[in-house]
């Protein structure tokens, strides 16, 4: 190998190194900014998720609020009826 060969070589696999450790970052660059959209849609659906339970939950409280405010009304009518107090209609 002549004396010029060997600055030629080095330098093209000096080429090539680099080329290759940008071809890298890039990849890594890619892989990161996919994870960090899949956690960020991750976090989108547990978050209307969570609401979705307090929506349900907020619901169900207010159905039941409800019923025990009927049967409220039901047990004082009720009572007024036994003791003779309901309105003449």
């Amino acid at each position: 190998m002549s004396s010029m060969q060997q600055p030629f070589n080095a330098g093209q696999s000096q080429g090539q190194g680099q080329a290759k450790a940008e071809e890298w970052m890039q990849s890594t660059q890619e892989t990161a900014h996919e994870a960090r959209n899949a956690t960020a849609d991750a976090a989108q659906s547990a978050k209307e998720s969570s609401q979705h339970g307090k929506d349900q939950s907020a619901g169900f409280l207010q159905q039941t609020g409800e019923q025990v405010m009927n049967m409220a009304h039901g047990a004082m009518d009720s009572v007024k009826n036994t003791l003779g107090m309901n309105e003449k209609k």
